[in-house]
């Protein structure tokens, strides 16, 4: 089970692992105020491509030329993609949460990377490494 939310999003009792999948930390979220058990910035959209979506260096580019930049930036992050991917297919829940701007999850990379997630629990039949391996959060 994929779920996707913003990390604002209050916390469902199936979201089982919720991972901060975003470049950026929130800004002014105390450690103790995080509702992610790991982050996993690495996933998030680069520094650059985040930046160009926002026409920070330019005219903004438009969706389609940003998921399809997205897909191909995770293309280095195999590894994690499938961490993830193993984790889900052992039966445990898994909830990736992006930023509280991004409303519409049509629109955000966290609906991206699910699909991959997906993709590759499809074929997942080799033990990968678990989502333990990403920065947890100490409680």
């Amino acid at each position: 089970m994929i779920h996707t939310r913003r990390w604002c999003d209050p916390a469902h009792e199936h979201d089982g692992f919720r991972v901060l999948v975003s470049r950026y930390r929130p800004r002014g979220v105390l450690k103790e105020q995080e509702t992610w058990d790991g982050w996993m910035p690495q996933l998030g959209p680069s520094k650059a491509l985040h930046a160009a979506f926002y026409g920070k260096a330019g005219a903004p580019i438009d969706w389609q030329e940003y998921a399809a930049r997205y897909v191909r930036e995770m293309e280095a992050q195999t590894f994690w993609i499938r961490a993830l991917a193993a984790h889900a297919t052992s039966g445990k829940a898994l909830t990736l949460l992006c930023s509280s701007a991004c409303v519409d999850p049509a629109r955000c990379h966290r609906s991206l990377l699910s699909t991959l997630i997906e993709a590759q629990t499809a074929g997942a039949t080799d033990p990968s490494p678990t989502a333990t391996t990403v920065r947890r959060r100490s409680k």
